[in-house]
C-alpha cells in the first residue's frame, strides 16, 4: 500500500509516542523534532519522520482508471469535496464518504478516495477546512480544525452523505469510512443517518452508549493493539452494539498503533494496513452493492 520506505517496526517506541503527541497537538512541530532527534538512530533523522505524501501516494492523480474533480456541494458551510469515480464502465456506482483526520483533507485522504474509486466506488472526501481556503499543511490544519465547532462539522458531513446519495452516478447506497477524528465521525453518523448503508471507523472515538440504540447501519470497527485511548472504550461499545442488535465486526491489529493505515507516517504498519483495507473493501462490497 503506497511506497513507504519504513514502517513502525523501524522506529524506537519512544519516537512513535512523540509522533502521536505531535499529530494530536500535545506538542508542536519544533518540540517534536527536538525531542525525536535525541532518540533517532541508525541513519534516521527527525525530519525524516514527518509525513511524505509524494512517496506514499498509491494512486496517481492522472490514473486512467479514475476521474476526479473538486467541487462545492450543498452544505451549511459550502464545503468543498474531492469527488472521484471509476472510468471503467458506466455508473451508477455505490458511494463512499471519506472522512479525514484532525487536520483537514490532506494528500493521504485524497489518495484513499482514489483507492476507493479504483475499487469500483464513487467516493467523496470533503474538507472541513474549506472556510480557511482548504488544507495547506498538517501543522496549520491541526490548528485550524481545532477552532471549528464539532456539531457544525457533523452537519456538513451529513450534507456530504446526502449529496453523494443523491448524485446521479451513485446507486443510492452509501457508506462511510473515517480515520482518527474521522473514525469518530463515522460512529456519530451511524447514530444520525438511518440510511447509512455501512460504516468503517478506523481507530475512532466511540459515541456515548445511550446513543447506540439509534444505530441501524452495519459497522466494521478497526482498532490498533497499541492504542489505549481508543481501546479503553471499545469493550463497552461493542457490548452495547451487540445488545442493540447492530451488525458489526471488530478487529484489533496486533502490534499496530493509532494511525497505522496512514502510509505517509512512521506509525504505518504494512501488514495491518493491507489486511484492514482488504476487509474494508470486502465490507463495502457486501453491504453497498
Amino acid at each position: 500500500m503506497g511506497k513507504p520506505t519504513r514502517t513502525s517496526d523501524d522506529y524506537d517506541p519512544e519516537v512513535l509516542e512523540l509522533f502521536d503527541a505531535y499529530v494530536h497537538g500535545a506538542i508542536d512541530r519544533r518540540e517534536f523534532l527536538r525531542k525525536a532527534a535525541v532518540v533517532t538512530v541508525g541513519g534516521l533523522t527527525a525530519r525524516g519522520l514527518l509525513p511524505n505524501y509524494v512517496q506514499a501516494m498509491e494512486i496517481e492523480l492522472n490514473d486512467q482508471r479514475i476521474q476526479g474533480e473538486y467541487l462545492n456541494f450543498p452544505s451549511p458551510d459550502n464545503w468543498q469535496g474531492y469527488l472521484v469515480k471509476p472510468t471503467d464502465g458506466a455508473g451508477p456506482w455505490p458511494g463512499v464518504l471519506v472522512i479525514h483526520e484532525n487536520r483537514g483533507r490532506n494528500p493521504y485522504i485524497e489518495d484513499v478516495t482514489r483507492r476507493l474509486a479504483v475499487a469500483g466506488f464513487i467516493a467523496i472526501s470533503p474538507d472541513a477546512l474549506t472556510s480557511f481556503g482548504g488544507w495547506t499543511s498538517d501543522d496549520e490544519g491541526r490548528k485550524q480544525q481545532r477552532t471549528l465547532d464539532r456539531s457544525a462539522m457533523l452537519e456538513n458531513w451529513m450534507a456530504g452523505f446526502r449529496y453523494l446519495k443523491s448524485h446521479p452516478e451513485c446507486s443510492g447506497r452509501v457508506g462511510a469510512v473515517g480515520f482518527c477524528y474521522g473514525g469518530g465521525v463515522v460512529n456519530s453518523l451511524a447514530t444520525r443517518l438511518p440510511d447509512l448503508a455501512a460504516g468503517v471507523p478506523f481507530y475512532g472515538s466511540q459515541v456515548p452508549l445511550e446513543k447506540v440504540s439509534s444505530i441501524k447501519s452495519p459497522l466494521l470497527i478497526q482498532n490498533a493493539e497499541l492504542d489505549p485511548r481508543i481501546l479503553k472504550g471499545a469493550p463497552a461499545y461493542e457490548e452495547a452494539l451487540q445488545k442493540a442488535g447492530v451488525e458489526f465486526e471488530a478487529y484489533i491489529y496486533k502490534g499496530a498503533r493509532h494511525g497505522f493505515h496512514n502510509n505517509s507516517t512512521p506509525r504505518y504498519d504494512d501488514a495491518a494496513a493491507h489486511l484492514a483495507w482488504q476487509r474494508t473493501i470486502a465490507f463495502f462490497d457486501k453491504y453497498l452493492r
